[in-house]
C-alpha cells in the first residue's frame, strides 16, 4: 500500500448524502407552487416510485423512521401485555417503538456474520404473550427472511421488517420489506436514500395500507372531512421532503452501484490483514453497503475499539461502534447476555460508506486503520 498522510486534508465523513440530482429543482417547485406541508403530488410520486423498489402494493410515507415503526406496531394492534420479538444488536428505536405501544421488547440474539436476528433464537423466546417478531435488516444486509418468516408462520406470529438501513437489498432475490406484514424504512440524512427526515411502511395488504394511511393523519376519515373516528399521530411526510425523495429515488441504481464499489475496494485493501474481519454476504442475498462494518480481532477489548476509533478521529476519519446491545441499555437492562451481540458490539467498527467518497478516500481509510491496528495488542 501506498504511503499516505497521517491526517486528511479534510474530515473524511463517516457518512454523507449526495444531492446533485434534481433535489433543488423539486424543491424549488414545492416553493413556488406553496405546495410544502403534507399535500402534494411529490408524496404520492414518492410513495408510488419506493413501493416499487419495496416491491410492494402499497407505501406509506411517514416524517422519520421512528414513526414509521410505531405506525406500523400500531396498525397491527401491538398493545399493553403484548410482546414483541426484538434483535438485542439494533438501533434503539426498534425497541422504543414496542414500549411507545405499551407493549414489552423481548429481546433474541443475532447471528455472527449477517448481525441479524437469529430465528433458531427467536423460537425459543415465543411465549402465548407473543404477537409479533421485528427482524432488523443491520448494516444493509438482510435477516434471514425465509428461517423468520417460517417461525412467524408456525406460530401465528406477525412480521414486521425494520429496513432503516437496507433500501433495496434483497433475500432470494426479493426486495426487503416485501417478506413481513410490513415493512419499515427510514430516510435519514445518513441513508441510501434520504428526504432529510422520513420514513415509510410498505405492505401489500390493502386493508392495512388504508388503516396506516388514516392512523398517520390524525384518525381524520378521509371521506369526512375534520371527522375523527379513531385516535391518529400527525405523522406525515412533508411535500417538499418527498420532492427530495423523488430526486434521491432517480439516483438509486448509481447510489447502490457506487457503494457495492467501495465495499469491493474495501475488501481488496483490508481483506488480508490478520484477525481483521469483513463484511460477509449470505449466498442468498443482496446486501447494499449502507455501512460497512468490520470487527476487530477478538482477543482486543471494547476500550481497544474505541481507542481505534479515536485515532482515526485524529487522523480526520470519522467511525462509528456497532451500536450497543439492547440488553446493556438502562431502559432495556438485564441478565441475559447474548453471546453474539455482546460480541459484535465490542468489536464492531463501521467505515465512512458514502458516495461522495473517492477512492483515495478509501485508500486512506484503510491504511490508517491498518495502522492503528497493528499498534493495538497482539493476541496471545
Amino acid at each position: 500500500m501506498t504511503a499516505v498522510p497521517t491526517t486528511t486534508a479534510r474530515m473524511i465523513k463517516v457518512a454523507e448524502p449526495r444531492l446533485s440530482g434534481n433535489e433543488s429543482a423539486y424543491v424549488q417547485e414545492c416553493v413556488e407552487s406553496t405546495w410544502i406541508s403534507s399535500v402534494g403530488h411529490f408524496i404520492d410520486d414518492f410513495e408510488e416510485r419506493f413501493a416499487a423498489v419495496a416491491g410492494t402494493r402499497h407505501a406509506v410515507a411517514t416524517n422519520n423512521g421512528t414513526t414509521a415503526l410505531h405506525l406500523a406496531l400500531t396498525a397491527l394492534d401491538v398493545g399493553p401485555g403484548d410482546e414483541v420479538i426484538v434483535p438485542s444488536l439494533t438501533y434503539v428505536a426498534s425497541a422504543n417503538a414496542v414500549r411507545y405501544c405499551g407493549a414489552e421488547p423481548v429481546f433474541a440474539d443475532v447471528d455472527p456474520r449477517t448481525m441479524g436476528v437469529d430465528p433458531a433464537d427467536v423460537e425459543k423466546r415465543i411465549t402465548p404473550r407473543t404477537v409479533a417478531i421485528i427482524a432488523v435488516h443491520l448494516y444493509g444486509h438482510p435477516a434471514d427472511m425465509s428461517g423468520l418468516r417460517d417461525v412467524a408462520d408456525r406460530h401465528g406470529l406477525k412480521l414486521v421488517e425494520d429496513a432503516a438501513e437496507a433500501h433495496a437489498s434483497t433475500w432470494d432475490g426479493r426486495p426487503v420489506g416485501s417478506f413481513g406484514t410490513v415493512g419499515v424504512f427510514s430516510f435519514f440524512g445518513n441513508k441510501i436514500v434520504t428526504t432529510g427526515e422520513g420514513g415509510a411502511v410498505t405492505t401489500d395488504d390493502d386493508e392495512l395500507a388504508a388503516r396506516l394511511r388514516l392512523l398517520r393523519g390524525q384518525g381524520m376519515d378521509p371521506k369526512r372531512r375534520y371527522w375523527f373516528p379513531v385516535v391518529g399521530f400527525n405523522y406525515r411526510m412533508t411535500n417538499v421532503a418527498a420532492a427530495i425523495g423523488v430526486a434521491q429515488l432517480e439516483q438509486l441504481p448509481q447510489f447502490l452501484a457506487r457503494r457495492q464499489e467501495i465495499s469491493a475496494r474495501y475488501d481488496t485493501l483490508l481483506g488480508d490483514f490478520p484477525g481483521l474481519e469483513i463484511p460477509w454476504t449470505h449466498p442468498r442475498a443482496t446486501r447494499v453497503n449502507w455501512l460497512y462494518t468490520v470487527l476487530l480481532g477478538d482477543h482486543l477489548t471494547a476500550a481497544d475499539r474505541d481507542r481505534v476509533i479515536q485515532l482515526m478521529a485524529e487522523d480526520g476519519i470519522e467511525t462509528r461502534p456497532v451500536f450497543h446491545p439492547m440488553h446493556t441499555l438502562p431502559p432495556y437492562a438485564q441478565e441475559d447476555t447474548f453471546p453474539v451481540s455482546t460480541m459484535l458490539g465490542r468489536r464492531g467498527v463501521s467505515l465512512p460508506t458514502h458516495v461522495n467518497l473517492s477512492d483515495d478516500d478509501l485508500q486512506v481509510v484503510a491504511e490508517r486503520l491498518l495502522h492503528h491496528l497493528s499498534s493495538m495488542p497482539a493476541a496471545s
